[in-house]
């Protein structure tokens, strides 16, 4: 029998990567994988001072996108939050709210 930290073990590691461009109507997918191409996603993340957020929900729904995609927009309500909350992290200003309250604002499905 295993138990649930085996099974997280087990899991690979999902990343994605998004882009915005001024002008553009919704960031695109850039880049994305599992296990060690998600790793590799993350460390470039990291290297290059990229913020790099955790939620599995939000992930999940993303990993459903093409790359050179733009998200959809049932998805566009939970990244402008998050993206807000970096803008306001990058500035120095105190968020207004936490960020894990977005996790519930996920939607269920693309």
């Amino acid at each position: 029998m295993k138990t649930s930290d085996q099974r997280e073990e087990q899991t690979p590691i999902k990343a994605v990567a998004l882009a915005y461009e001024a002008g553009s109507v919704a960031p695109k997918v850039v880049a994305k994988g599992r296990g060690l191409i998600a790793q590799e996603i993350i460390a470039r993340a990291q290297a290059a001072g990229v913020f790099v957020h955790e939620s599995p929900e939000l992930v999940s729904l993303l990993m459903q996108v093409d790359v050179d995609d733009q998200i959809p927009p049932q998805l566009y309500l939970a990244v402008a939050e998050l993206l807000a909350w970096l803008y306001q992290m990058e500035r120095g200003d105190q968020p207004a709210a936490e960020l894990s309250a977005l996790r519930g604002k996920v939607p269920s499905t693309p």
